[in-house]
């Protein structure tokens, strides 16, 4: 298995509040419990190391509505191996990862207010604005030497004012206290322009499917 799929996992299913992964010879099944989101079946392997044969035999044994396969290899490829009872997300994901280094806590602007706080293993970061309303928010759940960093958003008024990289660079340095020394992340296309600008790096593409038979599939 991959070790930085390995280390996401350990900290996505924490972040999430899902169930503990389940090890597969290909990878980790973790429940979910969500309407619409039941289950997901995480391919441990990365790039040229996940194959054909191996995805077409786990999405051939998918059979309910709601369970999603993440496969960290490129959408035209992956796309290629699943027939028309699933649906592939537009949007490529990445994987990506940053050496962590203590850089100190940054401040929020005047009028914003920047907290933080804990429960559960996670930590959870927000920005104010002046006026009150949510400006930025993110989380991190470090698992030893490593930290996942978890839905990060912007509220789009605040965007491209440094309320993001606020909420990043205070994660991080969280991360940082914990013990932390590598960080990890799936990001979207939205969001990796922002990452890459803190010096985070792409290490495989991400692909999302959800089985979603057609009515004629179900008939």
């Amino acid at each position: 298995m991959d070790g930085t799929v390995q280390a996401w996992v350990d900290g996505w299913v924490v972040s999430r509040g899902a169930a503990p992964p389940t090890a597969e010879p290909w990878g980790w099944t973790i429940d979910m419990g969500m309407h619409g989101h039941v289950t997901r079946h995480v391919f441990g392997s990365t790039g040229d190391g996940l194959d054909e044969t191996t995805v077409r035999k786990v999405a051939g044994a998918v059979t309910g509505h709601g369970v999603w396969l993440k496969a960290f290899r490129d959408p035209s490829v992956v796309s290629g191996w699943l027939d028309d009872t699933w649906w592939i997300d537009p949007e490529p994901g990445y994987l990506m990862t940053l050496p962590l280094t203590a850089d100190g806590a940054p401040a929020a602007p005047d009028g914003f207010r920047l907290r933080g706080w804990s429960r559960g293993g996670v930590t959870r970061v927000m920005v104010a604005a002046p006026d009150g309303s949510l400006a930025a928010r993110g989380q991190v759940t470090p698992t030893g030497e490593t930290a996942v960093v978890d839905q990060i958003e912007t509220a789009p008024e605040h965007r491209r004012k440094g309320m993001g990289s606020l909420v990043m660079r205070t994660l991080q340095d969280v991360a940082v206290r914990q013990g932390a020394r590598t960080g990890v992340l799936a990001g979207t296309p939205a969001g990796r322009g922002l990452y890459e600008a803190l010096g985070w790096k792409v290490v495989a593409p991400l692909t999302s499917a959800k089985y979603a038979p057609s009515a004629d599939a179900r008939s």
